[in-house]
């Protein structure tokens, strides 16, 4: 095993960028006496839902329904008993690649009957270069490191041994929602809602890094 010193050291990026998608979930409801009934109902306001959305072309990058369910609502909590209504919900998740249209959607959206609004989340894609640039800085941080301790005691580096990479990680900020609970009611105002201002929320991406480099032997004597 070779006696040459080793410098152990770590290396870590932070770095801010600004996100690449906006995502939205929602939620579309039927509530009707009838299990047909709300069934009905449910398709058309998923239907009308979906071609609010389309209607958007390529600034909409993908939706997808994430569930349905019809609910018989009981008319005791505590016993078995008459069904009162049966609810319908299906669960709508878009995203979001332009952040020009992204308050005019969520508004519309949210003026849909019945019709539940929660986001945007805002996100960097899987293969983002961001991630790329967040680990290159941390290698290259532990690398001047380790050239510093080295240069600190006499030494120069003259290898790499080991390079650990701890991962990659975005910083999480607390969550935001914005809803409108059940759109408007049926028979009201037609107008179209305003767009909402919406500012596109910061990404913070993390990457860390471990590395050991052998050294020449120190120069120790004092100076």
């Amino acid at each position: 095993m070779s006696d040459a010193p080793l410098i152990s050291v770590r290396g870590e990026a932070v770095l801010e960028a600004e996100p690449e998608i906006a995502r939205l979930s929602v939620h579309v409801q039927s509530q009707e006496s009838d299990r047909r009934t709300a069934l009905d109902r449910l398709t058309e306001r998923n239907r009308r839902c979906l071609d609010l959305v389309e209607s958007y072309g390529d600034a909409v990058e993908r939706v997808e329904t994430g569930g349905l369910s019809i609910t018989p609502l009981l008319k005791y909590r505590r016993r078995e008993g008459d069904v009162r209504a049966y609810r319908g919900t299906v669960w709508i998740k878009i995203a979001v690649v332009d952040f020009g249209v992204l308050g005019e959607l969520v508004t519309r959206l949210g003026d849909l009957e019945r019709t539940f609004v929660s986001g945007p989340d805002w996100e960097l894609r899987r293969d983002s270069e961001v991630y790329g640039r967040a680990a290159r800085q941390a290698a290259h941080e532990a690398v001047a490191r380790a050239r510093s301790y080295a240069e600190a005691l006499g030494a120069r580096l003259t290898g790499l041994v080991e390079l650990s990479d701890e991962g990659l990680s975005r910083i999480p900020d607390a969550p935001v929602a914005l809803a409108a609970a059940y759109g408007r009611a049926p028979g009201g105002a037609a107008e179209e809602p305003e767009p909402i201002d919406l500012e596109p929320e910061t990404q913070i991406v993390r990457a860390a890094v471990e590395a050991r480099f052998t050294a020449t032997q120190p120069d120790l004597e004092p100076r």
